[in-house]
């Protein structure tokens, strides 16, 4: 869950695209499973559980924009994490964002945990294979990860995969919550 006690600011994060992604296992009774038509509920699901979207009604208005209208890509690139007993209960994206250039960047895309099964083990393993479907996919230029203070939990875990968070916005452009990003996580 966002922590939503600290002040916001937008974080840009980057990972070198070709370094070494090491592989973390799910814990068992956990798999994880491509999106498959119909998904989209449980995208809504997990994100709206974890704070992002006020509403399930929403969050899928997003989903739809987004990448509903990429159906054959979301069936390579959006992950879930599921239960033996079929309930998803984790997601994350390997997706991309077009900067007003035209440069396409890959993107770690909307990571997320229902509450009920944070601290069970399950991020180290969405991410680890969210990184290895990016490099499969080919992507030429440096990773890409979108996120904001309220996320510093997991701003840590994506430092252990190798990002490093930028004085950049994508485009190129000073992020003007950069300085106001470091100083509140570095006072946590």
């Amino acid at each position: 869950m966002l922590d939503k006690s600290i002040p916001y600011a937008e974080v840009w994060m980057t990972r070198p695209r070709d370094l070494k992604v090491t592989e973390h296992s799910l814990p068992e009774g956990f798999s994880l499973v491509f999106y498959q038509e119909g998904d989209a509920a449980a995208w809504t699901e997990i994100e709206t559980s974890v704070d992002e979207f006020e509403n399930t009604k929403e969050a899928l208005a997003y989903f739809n924009k987004t990448f509903a209208p990429h159906p054959e890509e979301l069936k390579k690139r959006m992950l879930f994490i599921e239960t033996d007993a079929g309930e998803k209960v984790g997601t994350a994206t390997a997706w991309w964002k077009e900067t007003a250039d035209g440069t396409v960047y890959p993107l770690v895309h909307w990571v997320a945990i229902k509450p009920a099964f944070q601290g069970k083990g399950l991020s180290k393993p969405l991410t680890s294979k969210v990184l290895q479907v990016l490099q499969e996919l080919g992507e030429h230029s440096s990773i890409v990860l979108h996120t904001q203070t309220w996320s510093h939990v997991a701003i840590r875990l994506y430092e252990r995969f190798g990002f490093e968070i930028s004085d950049k916005n994508l485009d190129g452009t000073p992020n003007p919550d950069y300085e106001k990003a470091m100083e509140i996580l570095n006072n946590l």
